[in-house]
């Protein structure tokens, strides 16, 4: 399969503070809800919607974990106002999901889910980068259950909302559709390098009306 190209938007590691933003010392915890406690036997990830062969694709932790490990050095930055600029993320690549479950031709999106329905959507293009990663690890160490073990989503090019903590699967999309935190005020897309925090700020075409 073809990947989508990157946004221009997109910035590599180490470009310095998107604007309003400051640098951060430390790793703070931020989420809404409680912490999910994890079950291997239970755990699954899920690729479903509309994919290339109209079925779903579903690992367990062990398969899921098994799959190809990469790390990717980049930022984070919380619509919060901070960023942590050279964190080292290790996982399993975005375009590794899409590889083995590839979408069908007309996906446009796709609905990252995690624990408890929480959702965020993204463009099929930010979602396939080879810098989007399902991250286990930060920094050579495993991720602890405030910071979204067993996995969570990194898109460094984008707020880091976008890249939910306990992620169980993507969803497929021929059609926007805003996510949790899409519906409740924040920006469709996202974009740091444009503060685009809120939905207040978008213009015609930027996502679904609300």
């Amino acid at each position: 399969m073809g990947h989508p190209v990157e946004h221009a938007s997109s910035r590599a590691a180490g470009a310095g503070l998107p604007p309003g933003q400051r640098l951060q010392r430390g790793w703070p915890v931020t989420h809404y809800g409680p912490v999910p406690k994890f079950r291997p036997e239970r755990w699954e990830f899920r690729v479903f919607g509309a994919t290339a062969d109209a079925g779903p694709h579903v690992w367990d932790h062990e398969r899921f974990t098994a799959l190809p490990y990469a790390t990717v050095v980049a930022d984070l930055h919380c619509v919060t106002k901070f960023s942590m600029l050279g964190a080292e993320w290790g996982g399993i690549p975005a375009r590794t999901v899409l590889e083995l479950a590839p979408p069908a031709a007309d996906v446009t999106h796709v609905m990252v889910w995690a624990e408890y329905g929480f959702s965020s959507n993204l463009r099929l293009a930010d979602f396939a980068t080879d810098r989007t990663i399902f991250a286990t690890h930060r920094d050579g160490e495993l991720l602890t259950a405030e910071h979204g073990f067993p996995v969570r989503l990194i898109v460094p090019q984008l707020y880091a909302w976008k890249g939910p903590k306990w992620v169980r699967g993507i969803e497929y999309m021929t059609a926007d559709r805003r996510g949790f935190w899409e519906e409740r005020g924040y920006h469709n897309l996202g974009d740091p390098w444009k503060e685009q925090r809120y939905s207040y700020q978008e213009g015609p075409g930027d996502g679904p009306e609300l």
